[in-house]
């Protein structure tokens, strides 16, 4: 197995590589790196059999689907990522393959909900943001959640070999590696701490938000970039009123005539496996500026937002309240909560 770290900063990219088959994969790629990423490929003669992140990340843009576009390789993420141009989509205990390279993937939320942990070849975890080197990934962003990120630490990284080398996606202090063995050992945050402890820990960091976090993270969830989309301050998400699927459903059966469900997906996830709620009305995202003033009759009305698993329509539900939609709603948990609780959907 070739294994390189390819940024040498505090944004780590990993390339996990079979030479022999001539086959590479990248994780974390950072946009603006991928110059970097083409060359170490031909230098080497890989083929780039697919792409992913371990997380929707806040502090830099991904570069998959740039990748994907340029090697036609594929873009691989968890069941839960909001990202909507996924070409597959994996779960916990998953298996991945490249060449003769094993990767089995981990479901390591708390940092995020769609945090994955990779372990490679039985020697190594990629753990991305979840547990750092003599360190832990914050928890208080959108999805977070502290208690999901110490039982994902202890239930999944920690019962690894102590001998498993450990590889995160960021690193604040020239540190490149570690083992499984010496953070269960002498990690401040959690290492001989109890569940309590650690959510005490967690909540009172009072950490600063990432440089650029709005150009960046919603910009990951959603793949929208356009200077006519003004993404709303974490505050203005956090207003966003969150309604359970149930209460959906049973608004919908109460009455339509004023209730509007809005669908922000792209066409192809509103048709694709997941379907759509019968009634709902598709406005992709992207689309939101060109169609403002048809909306405006809606105001009066109880409008819900929907997409695939509540993070772009949360983005979605803040703009319109910004400009004046004041019964605006975000149905939690999207497409794939709605789906869980097997609640008819049309296709």
């Amino acid at each position: 197995m070739f294994f390189q770290e390819l940024n040498n900063i505090n944004c780590k990219t990993y390339l996990i590589a079979d030479l022999d088959a001539g086959q590479a994969a990248i994780i974390d790629p950072v946009d603006s790196y991928i110059d970097r990423y083409l060359a170490i490929l031909a230098y080497h003669r890989l083929t780039l059999k697919f792409v992913a992140d371990t997380h929707t990340h806040a502090d830099h843009r991904s570069a998959c689907t740039a990748l994907r576009r340029l090697t036609n390789c594929l873009v691989m993420m968890h069941e839960l990522s909001p990202q909507p141009t996924v070409d597959k989509r994996y779960i916990d205990g998953d298996e991945l393959t490249v060449g003769n390279i094993h990767i089995k993937v981990l479901h390591t939320p708390g940092h995020t909900p769609d945090s994955v942990s990779f372990y490679v070849n039985d020697d190594r975890v990629l753990t991305g943001d979840v547990i750092l080197i003599q360190g832990t990934g914050r928890s208080d962003f959108a999805g977070g959640n502290a208690g999901d990120q110490y039982d994902s630490i202890t239930d999944k990284i920690f019962t690894l070999p102590d001998k498993t080398l450990l590889f995160p996606a960021h690193d604040y202090r020239g540190n490149t590696e570690t083992t499984v063995g010496l953070e269960k050992a002498t990690n401040p945050r959690i290492a001989g701490k109890t569940r309590e402890e650690y959510i005490e820990i967690m909540d009172n960091l009072n950490l600063p938000l990432p440089e650029k976090i709005q150009e960046v993270l919603q910009i990951n969830q959603s793949e929208v970039d356009d200077d006519l989309i003004k993404f709303p301050m974490i505050a203005e998400l956090n207003q966003v009123l969150q309604m359970e699927p149930a209460a959906v459903k049973n608004r919908l059966e109460e009455t339509t005539d004023n209730c509007v469900i809005i669908d922000v997906r792209e066409d192809s996830e509103f048709t694709g496996e997941l379907g759509h709620i019968a009634g709902s009305r598709l406005i992709p995202m992207r689309s939101l500026p060109k169609v403002i003033e048809d909306l405006e009759p809606l105001k009066k009305k109880e409008v819900i937002l929907v997409c695939r698993s509540g993070a772009r329509s949360t983005t979605a539900a803040a703009i319109l309240k910004g400009l004046g939609f004041h019964n605006v709603k975000n149905m939690k948990g999207g497409m794939l909560a709605w789906n869980k609780l097997a609640f008819p959907v049309e296709r």
